[in-house]
């Protein structure tokens, strides 16, 4: 099988990896651009690319996949099949149609549940027991082809994005395997979706980060697991960004309350009579303990200033002034 692979960050990898130690032959490999990536934004290879270089195997890096040059080179190379794992772009029905297999995707959910950019981390954020891998075909139309094959996992109570797709990512490459055996050997069956069942899973932007304390406690924990590594959740108070890394979730103020030691207790209970949301309940003793919606509350137990590194809760209420009664904010300007 002739195999022309489309991906671009981490999470194909494991999907090449599989492909460059299967029977299949890796013909060459199509990724986006480099472009700057980390903390000091210097412009580097992907993922993707780097494995493949490493492998010698071809890669190219179209900045339009439209561009005839870039499609002729593609029609001259002769795929059995294109496979497709977070390349980052929507692939033009020219370029579909070109290999002999036509193509399929690693898609990081079981469809028709989101499709769309972002799925490992809108499925936590939303508060999913569970998510998975679908084998698609891919068709002109977002994430809407048939399915060769999906497999679930369990999502844990504190698991982050980070820690997740690289399980997904594992579990893909193990079922795009499958797949393509079975497309080799013509026992494929492509089962429709359920278009009426879907649901999208948009892309991840800064402002997702937004911390909304009328929210339940188990809704802000999942927005802050999600959004784990990127953009993270953040809040304000007294016009200072602070970043959250880690959090606990508690369904009631007495329920956060039989976690501490009695004067802590008390301070909590004290402090959320009446309190808006947001309001600091506990911030001694390395606790930092916060009202949510509908009763319930957040213990946050690692944040950073902006600028500054990630501490403990109690490294962090060491060196600032934060007392119960103070409040934190969606908004800097509140």
């Amino acid at each position: 099988m002739r195999v022309l692979f489309f991906g671009t960050p981490e999470f194909a990898v494991p999907s090449l990896e599989a492909l460059l130690s299967s029977s299949s032959r890796v013909i060459g490999v199509v990724t986006q651009p480099d472009k700057p990536r980390g903390r000091g934004q210097h412009v580097s290879a992907s993922p993707v690319k780097q494995k493949a270089e490493a492998a010698g195997v071809p890669v190219w890096q179209p900045a339009k996949l439209r561009d005839e040059a870039f499609l002729d080179h593609v029609r001259a190379l002769g795929p059995d099949l294109g496979v497709v794992a977070a390349y980052g772009k929507i692939l033009p029905e020219s370029l579909l149609q070109i290999p002999r297999l036509g193509m399929i995707n690693v898609h990081a959910s079981v469809l028709p549940k989101y499709r769309g950019a972002a799925p490992i981390q809108r499925a936590i954020i939303e508060g999913e027991k569970n998510t998975g891998v679908t084998i698609m075909r891919v068709v002109k139309e977002l994430d809407a082809g048939a399915m060769l094959l999906a497999d679930w996992l369990t999502i844990g109570p504190n698991e982050t994005s980070e820690e997740l797709e690289p399980r997904l990512a594992t579990l893909g490459a193990g079922l795009l395997l499958t797949a393509i055996d079975q497309l080799d050997q013509g026992k494929a069956n492509e089962i429709p979706q359920d278009d009426s069942k879907s649901t999208y899973a948009s892309r991840i932007q800064k402002v997702d980060g937004r911390l909304e304390w009328d929210q339940p406690a188990q809704a802000i924990h999942d927005r802050v697991r999600g959004l784990h590594p990127w953009p993270h959740a953040y809040t304000f108070h007294d016009r200072v960004r602070y970043v959250i890394h880690e959090t606990r979730p508690y369904a009631t103020i007495n329920a956060a309350a039989e976690t501490l030691t009695d004067d802590l207790a008390a301070m909590a209970k004290q402090h959320a009579e009446g309190a808006w949301p947001g309001t600091i309940l506990v911030a001694a003793k390395g606790h930092l303990v916060v009202s949510a919606g509908m009763g319930s509350a957040v213990e946050i137990r690692r944040l950073q200033e902006e600028g500054r590194k990630v501490v403990d809760a109690r490294a962090f209420l060491a060196g600032r002034p934060l007392r119960p009664g103070m409040r934190f904010s969606p908004d800097e300007g509140l």
